[in-house]
């Protein structure tokens, strides 16, 4: 039977006689006494049973058994709709336009160099802040509504970087670039990319809180369906030509027709996010992490973990209140065990209330959180550095297209300039606008083939579908080359020499940019389902786990963002010489997919793993 906690009024018992020369020991019983005690009166003032906090934690803890209604994993994960359709003129919209504000293409993919940056450190530690976030709202809410916010300002940012250029002073005449309005663009990019990782990370770990063991792929495959349904909204928003005709209170000094559009596109896309932001917001009710229990952890932890600052171990999971808590005075401190505590709430009737297990608290700043990190990732186990190993080539092989997909389609397909003649500059954006219809379709592909990610992995396994989809990215990036050199043709027509465009060409660069969705749709479920997988049967924390995943995405960012500019400026310029490599990328994934990745039985959501892979 458990024991009531000690009264709050009631002195300490003392202790018994120390021998001589045993004082060391005698303090620190001294001390774990005190500590007990402490420990007790918190967990004495711990709600009641049946109290709504109670029934709060009961309930998610069944939830997280049985799992949630299809229709809450599709609440949850709309944000990413939002996101994505910012993501998405981003991407079509923002490589021309920085060249159009001056900056040269060899130096454009620097730009990007942002978002990796604060990738690398932002999502992570967002990643252990959540999973020990007490707020009201949750653990994850607070950080996905705190992040959308922030992107619809980095929006505005852009959106209106010009106009504040102009203000700052900018020359309008001078065929130089604009250094203002360069400056508040990078401002609003940085800006951006924080926010995107502020909320992808969090809604990613909310999809393997709610989820049932049997729902990770179905979460998964919603969150990326969302995805295409952002893109395509996005791309179609991108392509569309007009919004100065049908705003054209737009239009100022500084920002002319193209501008405008841009403007335009962007404004919607704040619109759309607001609403995707409260569907998600609405559709999920988190459990409360007790703050007393984290105040515990860290205080316990604290002493005996080796990390500095407080950091603790794993993750926290509300388990079922059928598990038998241990008694009051078995609180044993298990900060140095490496399995993370599990503690008894109890009420002051000294009845069983629930059990909570936490695991990798930090609590300690920064630095607790990159020594988290770090110790995660030394007890990683051999699976997930597969997965973080063939992710990273798969993303090292992305990342050329994605940034430079339309800036590909105005220079190699339709052989303009953003900055050349009129002509030129008219050819180019006619290539920009064609390519973010090609980027349209690749999000319906994406669409599309995230319904049917699930199957596919239960019929060929989600090792297979991975390394397949990556040797599909890798011919689809190779035969970009033949495109470009069928492009470039010229012909001599009555004394003069032009460039010939045969109909196939563009045919085949739009064909090309929707078959990619299908490896894109891969490329954001599985590695994802997989890490839930893996972390899940290891007892991790979620949260962390996707931060750590992360560093597989960023880090090849940063290598492309400064390599790929100089890589095509030394093969004589264009964007063909990044994509080739990123082909030869794709081809290592696939590979090394096949021979490392884990080899999961059915799908992403199931745990159970072959023996020997």
């Amino acid at each position: 039977m458990a024991r009531a906690a000690w009264p709050e009024d009631r002195p300490l018992p003392l202790p018994l006689a120390t021998p001589p020369g045993d004082s060391a020991r005698h303090e620190q019983q001294q001390a774990q006494a005190r500590r007990r005690h402490v420990d007790a009166l918190e967990l004495s003032k711990s709600p009641r049973k049946g109290s709504k906090a109670s029934r709060t934690a009961i309930a998610s803890a069944d939830e997280s058994k049985m799992g949630v209604p299809s229709r809450t994993l599709a609440g949850a994960t709309m944000v990413a709709a939002g996101i994505q359709f910012g993501w998405a003129l981003q991407l079509s919209l923002l490589t021309p336009y920085i060249q159009e504000l001056g900056i040269p293409h060899k130096w454009a993919s620097l730009i990007w160099l942002c978002g990796p940056i604060t990738g690398l450190v932002v999502q992570p530690c967002v990643g252990v802040w959540s999973d020990n976030c007490t707020h009201r709202w949750g653990k994850r809410r607070p950080f996905i509504v705190g992040g959308g916010v922030l992107v619809a300002i980095a929006v505005l940012l852009i959106a209106y970087s010009a106009d504040i250029g102009y203000l700052l002073g900018d020359n309008l005449t001078s065929a130089g670039p604009r250094v203002h309005a360069i400056v508040v663009f990078v401002l609003g990019f940085w800006l951006l990319d924080l926010a995107n990782n502020t909320v992808q990370g969090p809604v990613r770990a909310l999809v393997a809180d709610i989820a049932g063991p049997d729902q990770r792929g179905m979460g998964n495959a919603f969150y990326s369906l969302w995805m295409a349904v952002g893109n395509i909204l996005g791309y179609s928003t991108g392509a569309i030509g007009k919004w100065h005709n049908w705003f054209p209170w737009l239009i100022s000094a500084a920002c002319e027709e193209p501008c405008a559009n841009l403007k335009a596109a962007f404004m919607i896309a704040v619109s759309f996010l607001l609403l995707c932001l409260a569907v998600t917001f609405f559709s999920v009710k988190e459990p409360r992490l007790p703050p007393v229990l984290c105040q515990r952890a860290k205080r316990t932890t604290g002493e005996f973990d080796p990390l500095l600052n407080g950091s603790a171990s794993a993750d926290s999971l509300i388990q079922g209140s059928d598990q038998q808590a241990p008694p009051a005075d078995g609180l044993s401190r298990r900060a140095n065990s490496g399995d993370g505590l599990a503690d008894a709430m109890q009420n002051r009737d000294g009845e069983e209330e629930c059990r909570v297990t936490t695991g990798r608290l930090a609590a300690g700043g920064m630095k607790a959180t990159l020594a988290a990190m770090v110790a995660e990732m030394q007890q990683m186990p051999r699976a997930m550095r597969a997965v973080m190993a063939v992710l990273a080539l798969t993303w090292m092989a992305w990342f050329p297209f994605l940034l430079f997909d339309t800036d590909f389609m105005g220079r190699e397909i339709y052989q303009g300039s953003p900055t050349g003649t009129e002509a030129a500059a008219a050819l180019y954006q006619m290539g920009v606008r064609e390519g973010a219809l090609g980027l349209l379709l690749n999000s319906v592909v994406l669409g599309l083939t995230s319904l049917a990610v699930d199957a596919l992995c239960s019929r060929w396994g989600p090792r297979q579908v991975w390394a397949a989809s990556d040797l599909l990215l890798c011919a689809c990036l190779a035969s970009t080359g033949i495109i470009t050199t069928a492009a470039s043709k010229r012909i001599h027509v009555g004394g003069e020499t032009r460039l010939f465009h045969p109909l196939w060409v563009r045919g085949a660069a739009v064909a090309i940019f929707g078959i990619l969705g299908a490896p894109l749709a891969i490329t954001f479920s599985v590695p994802y389902a997989m890490t839930a997988d893996l972390t899940a049967e290891t007892g991790g924390g979620q949260g962390l786990a996707m931060g750590i995943l992360n560093l597989a995405i960023v880090v090849p960012q940063v290598l492309v963002s400064l390599l790929a500019g100089p890589w095509d400026a030394l093969f004589g310029g264009g964007n063909e010489p990044a994509f080739l490599a990123g082909s030869a990328f794709a081809l290592a994934g696939g590979v090394i997919g096949l021979l490392r990745l884990p080899n999961l039985r059915h799908s992403p959501s199931t745990v159970a793993l072959h023996a020997g892979a």
